[in-house]
């Protein structure tokens, strides 16, 4: 372990943490939820296959296949709230059941032992090779075996090694703040058949993402804030993009 002081220590593990944070749950957000999911803009395939390395150095143990994850998310919207809904608080007791039962229907998706209609696996990202390497035990323990390095040389107190685990399921972790939580407690903009809330108070460290009721009123939309106090932060890095070229928005749709 270096010699440190405290302060050094916590703004180290600090900015690690809220680095490894953000940059994961953009990844999800932009590449898995609003492009792989929704197709909400297009992507070229060189663009793609580099959102898709972003994706592997940011999500590291916790890897998720953006196909997968899409197919997932695609039913989790057909079938919302009911019995075919792939994660709904509404049929699963505790976060940690709905956390397990969500991991094991991600991998019967991810290994293909569903029989899935076909109109969900339409315009799909698709690269097995780097999917192949994410899923590998050998990449997991080996981010695993980072991570923990990382605080052996920085962490100064017992405590600060409490975090390193959250390192280890961050992509998981996020999905299931939003999956349980934006379907439990919040506000609602827009009445639907469902169960999803808005979690606005949260949503600076969600990108956008608890912005829930707003998305399930319509998927289709990029910028996920529906009225004047709500505020979509990934929406503006979206438009900077496709300013850019490096992604074409699609035509906004309106929320009703």
């Amino acid at each position: 372990m270096l010699e440190i002081s405290l302060t050094a220590s916590i703004i180290i593990i600090a900015a690690f943490f809220i680095l490894h944070w953000y940059s994961s749950l953009f990844m999800q957000s932009f590449f898995h939820h609003r492009y792989a999911a929704h197709m909400q803009f297009r992507i070229g395939k060189v663009w793609e296959k580099v959102f898709y390395i972003f994706t592997y150095l940011s999500q590291g143990s916790s890897y998720l296949s953006p196909r997968a994850y899409a197919i997932m998310h695609r039913l989790h919207h057909a079938h919302t709230d009911t019995e075919q809904d792939p994660h709904s608080p509404k049929y699963m007791r505790r976060l940690t059941v709905m956390m397990w039962q969500t991991k094991k229907y991600y991998m019967k998706v991810f290994k293909g032992k569903i029989d899935i209609d076909a109109k969900y696996l339409k315009n799909l990202p698709d690269w097995k090779l780097l999917d192949r390497l994410g899923h590998s035990w050998v990449s997991r323990i080996a981010w695993i075996a980072g991570y923990t390095v990382f605080y052996v040389f920085f962490a100064t107190q017992w405590w600060m090694y409490l975090i390193l685990p959250l390192h280890f399921i961050m992509g998981p972790f996020h999905g299931a703040i939003i999956n349980w939580f934006a379907h439990k407690i919040g506000y609602t903009n827009h009445s639907m058949n469902n169960t999803s809330t808005n979690l606005m108070n949260v949503d600076f460290l969600m990108w956008g993402e608890s912005l829930h009721n707003n998305h399930h009123k319509n998927p289709g939309n990029a910028n996920f804030a529906s009225r004047w106090f709500e505020l979509d932060p990934m929406y503006p890095v979206i438009k900077v993009l496709d300013w850019l070229k490096i992604i074409r928005l699609r035509e906004k749709v309106q929320l009703g």
